[in-house]
């Protein structure tokens, strides 16, 4: 049923949706689906009755589509002489090698006929067009060029001269008002202009202009085009009324534009990681389909630019990630070789040495002792430095009980402890211990290992001890490999086992990776070695 997923696919997109035969006739009567999309229990009756029907999406305002067929390489090359180098729009190629081309639906734009001056065709109001990957009766298919699909680059507006001749050479009808507007083309221009009602001029004007504005028509042209408009009212539309219209037309649409081209860059520039188009969206708070369809370009021109900005998600689509050029400098010259002199629970100061700025993790499976590990490590280093020791699961209460359980009087501990679950760069103290128990992530594991690299960036001469949970039988907790790439130290931790997984900077020529101490835990704050650090 992959024809009926596709199909519902499409229609949850915004896109009206219709069931056609190998002969590119639709198998049902489409014409009320010009004016409203179909239910998805319409779609799964269709594609239960002909499961192998072709999809077809209706163009025009009902989707928000209009499309450029090209069936031979003379019509492609004719459009691509409308298109800048730069251009970038959804693609798809036919079974007969051709091509689609989507763009956003403009006002005005229908379906070419067999009159038509143009090599390609247009498929706007009244349309439809089939969709990939639907299969035609002679297992031709209709497939998105890579990297081109709907889901990947949203339909941009058509280029303004573009747009507009095709304005000039189409029937442009159904103006607001029930105005109808009668426009020829002839070598290139308009020919003549006959309005049906008076006193309405001011308004198609208005509109117009904008929609050359929208559609990138330059501003000389845009006068050109209406100029011959304006002559032909009557009486004559006065010029200079005309130029203001059409200068503030576009400058509303430029200002617009550069306004959310700028507002995207500068909310681009202060991100860390993978972000989506909906929590951008969202950070707008209120947001037309018109601007989301921009700001989707804006990205895309972003990933685009020379250098890049930004990225795609390799995976998931709709994420991108802010790429960070900018590199600090180091000083190796002048850089300190003085150590941390921090002691750890179970000894591992002996074959490890800790360095300002260092990430390290402590990965555990439930109750294999993390947090008596990290609270024993406060309790060896308290005196000495200055902790601080975020919780993601324990209240006051709880972390009372457990520190009573260490047999020290409760106002001798000195170290600071606050709640905290989420976003621990934030609050990392860059000269100090950081102690977090734990980092948590219930979906979305990948994002650890970028996690840790943010808790690293906010480094200085302090360093970080990071707990994750694992499962039992891994060595490594959640993230899996993408939690290995910042530590200095990684111990993993189960069943009254400790492993040391990454040990970098060794205190001797021993290579203390693979070592492995078996040890007790009681009352969940003792560590009693059973047996000492040892190759297993």
């Amino acid at each position: 049923m992959q024809s009926l997923d596709n199909a519902l696919t499409y229609l949850s997109r915004g896109f009206s949706v219709i069931p056609v035969r190998p002969d590119k006739k639709p198998f049902i009567k489409w014409e009320e689906f010009q004016k409203r999309r179909p239910t998805e229990d319409e779609i799964r009756q269709w594609w239960t009755k002909w499961p192998n029907a072709m999809i077809g999406i209706v163009t025009g305002s009902i989707s928000g589509l209009d499309i450029v067929d090209t069936d031979s390489r003379g019509a492609d090359e004719e459009l691509q002489s409308y298109l800048s180098d730069s251009f970038v729009c959804p693609t798809q190629r036919t079974p007969g090698g051709g091509k689609h081309y989507l763009f956003t639906h403009a006002e005005g734009i229908r379906n070419s006929n067999d009159r038509s001056p143009f090599k390609f065709h247009v498929r706007g109001e009244g349309g439809y067009f089939i969709a990939a990957p639907s299969e035609n009766g002679n297992g031709g298919r209709y497939q998105w060029l890579e990297g081109l699909s709907i889901e990947e680059v949203a339909p941009p507006p058509m280029p303004g001269l573009l747009y507009k001749e095709l304005i000039n050479s189409l029937a442009l009808g159904g103006y607001r008002g029930g105005t109808e507007i009668s426009v020829t083309k002839c070598d290139n221009s308009l020919q003549s202009v006959t309005l049906a009602e008076e006193g309405i001029r001011d308004n198609i004007i208005f509109h117009l202009a904008n929609f050359l504005a929208k559609g990138g028509c330059p501003e000389e042209e845009a006068f050109q085009y209406l100029e011959i408009f304006a002559k032909s009212c009557n009486p004559i539309f006065p010029l200079n009324e005309m130029k203001d219209k059409i200068k503030s037309a576009m400058k509303r649409d430029w200002v617009r534009k550069r306004n959310m081209a700028q507002w995207v860059e500068e909310w681009v520039g202060v991100t860390f990681g993978d972000f989506s188009v909906t929590e951008l969206f969202n950070s707008l708070q209120s947001v037309t389909s018109d601007e989301k369809t921009n700001i989707r370009q804006i990205l895309h021109r972003l990933c685009k630019a020379e250098p890049p900005i930004l990225e795609r998600h390799p995976q998931k689509n709709g994420f991108y990630r802010r790429i960070k050029t900018e590199c600090e400098e180091i000083d190796f010259l002048n850089a300190s070789c003085q150590t941390i002199d921090i002691k750890w629970p179970l000894g591992i100061e002996r074959y490890i040495i800790t360095l300002p700025k260092n990430v390290m993790v402590i990965a555990g499976s439930k109750d294999a002792g993390k947090t008596g590990y990290l609270l024993n490590l406060v309790r060896l280093n308290m005196n000495r430095f200055s902790i601080h020791y975020f919780s993601s699961e324990m209240g006051r209460i709880e972390l009372k009980k457990r520190l009573e359980k260490f047999g020290l009087p409760i106002e001798g501990w000195r170290f600071k402890a606050k709640e905290r679950s989420s976003n621990f760069a934030d609050v990392i103290q860059p000269n100090d211990i950081n102690i977090i128990d734990y980092l948590e992530v219930s979906e979305d594991f990948y994002r650890v290992g970028g996690m840790l690299r943010e808790i690293y960036e906010k480094l200085n001469q302090g360093i970080a001890i990071v707990a994750l949970q694992k499962n039992r039988g891994r060595d490594t907790g959640v993230g899996g490999d993408r939690s290995l790439e910042k530590p200095r130290l990684y111990l993993s931790l189960e069943g009254g086992k400790a492993k040391i997984i990454v040990g970098k900077n060794w205190t001797s020529e021993i290579n203390p990776v693979g070592l492995q101490l078996d040890f007790k835990l009681a009352q969940g704050c003792k560590f009693i070695i059973q047996k000492d650090w040892y190759r297993g």
